[in-house]
């Protein structure tokens, strides 16, 4: 039993008569191919999975090859029943490129996307600042970033944006420095402030043995000499407030107790000629010494 499906008219799709045998073949080879695509969809999210900043990574790669696999044995099924592939490809084509223009963003975000997932210049949880952005790490999906800020707002940032800017991870590394500067009168003995905070500085709760603290004189300003106190501590930002916190009271207390004093600004005022007060033949006549001369 045959079923004509078109004649040897050569602008038709099929171009011979189709037996069952035909029809069965094209029928398991399309099942096959989605069966096939979807266990390839499952064994690849498994294999590609490493942590939670990758799950959207794996998962959009695993339904890539899906849809690959499934497209392969629709079309070598279709090939099967002696469909004319080339019409269909050159249409597929130009509709493509036509949806390719309209979603140009949404393709750069979603490529975007596998290559931050990728290349993992973050994971969920970190503390990272991007595109004038800082907060904490939350999610990373096919369009956007997700931070959540330190001020509990969220912000999301799309990932081609991110992929373009410099991305800083203040977390990754396990510590971080932070600078404190403090300024002591001129009368000070460096060497004894520099000491003194030093001490002070490695004393403190949430300061790390290493690398120690350093205190260094910076500059001269106007009306004091700047030290600049460096301490590393654990890198998340509630940390950071806290032991900053910590070393600016214990140095103000080491200073006071050294009698070393943290001066005002001033300003000193040198005139180089006094004015001499005009006596009162010089002062200039008054309105009614001046209303009788004229009377």
């Amino acid at each position: 039993m045959t079923f004509l499906l078109a004649a040897g008219d050569t602008g038709q799709a099929f171009g011979r008569n189709l037996t069952i045998a035909d029809w069965v073949a094209a029928g398991i080879i399309a099942v096959g191919g989605i069966a096939g695509g979807y266990a390839l969809r499952t064994v690849l999210s498994r294999a590609l999975r490493r942590g939670d900043s990758e799950r959207h990574a794996a998962d959009g790669l695993a339904r890539a090859a899906c849809w690959a696999m499934v497209a392969a044995g629709v079309f070598w099924s279709l090939s099967v029943l002696g469909l004319r592939l080339g019409p269909v490809f050159g249409a597929l084509g130009i509709g493509g490129v036509a949806v390719a223009f309209a979603a140009q963003s949404i393709l750069a975000n979603f490529l975007a996307s596998i290559i931050l997932q990728l290349r993992r210049p973050f994971r969920r949880g970190d503390q990272i600042t991007t595109n004038d952005c800082e907060g904490v790490v939350e999610d990373v999906n096919f369009r956007t970033v997700r931070l959540r800020t330190y001020a509990g707002e969220r912000v999301l940032v799309p990932c081609a944006e991110v992929l373009a800017q410099p991305i800083t991870n203040h977390t990754t590394l396990g510590r971080r420095r932070t600078t404190l500067e403090i300024g002591v009168g001129y009368d000070a003995d460096l060497e004894q402030a520099r000491e003194v905070l030093l001490a002070a500085t490695a004393a403190t709760d949430g300061v790390l043995e290493k690398p120690g603290p350093e205190v260094w004189v910076k500059e001269f300003d106007e009306s004091a000499v700047t030290l600049a106190v460096r301490f590393w501590h654990a890198p998340d930002q509630a940390t950071l407030w806290r032991v900053r916190s910590h070393v600016a009271v214990a140095v103000k207390a080491s200073l006071d107790s050294a009698g070393i004093a943290i001066p005002f600004p001033q300003r000193v005022l040198s005139f180089t000629s006094q004015v001499e007060p005009r006596s009162s033949a010089d002062a200039p006549p008054s309105a009614d010494q001046d209303h009788r001369a004229h009377s």
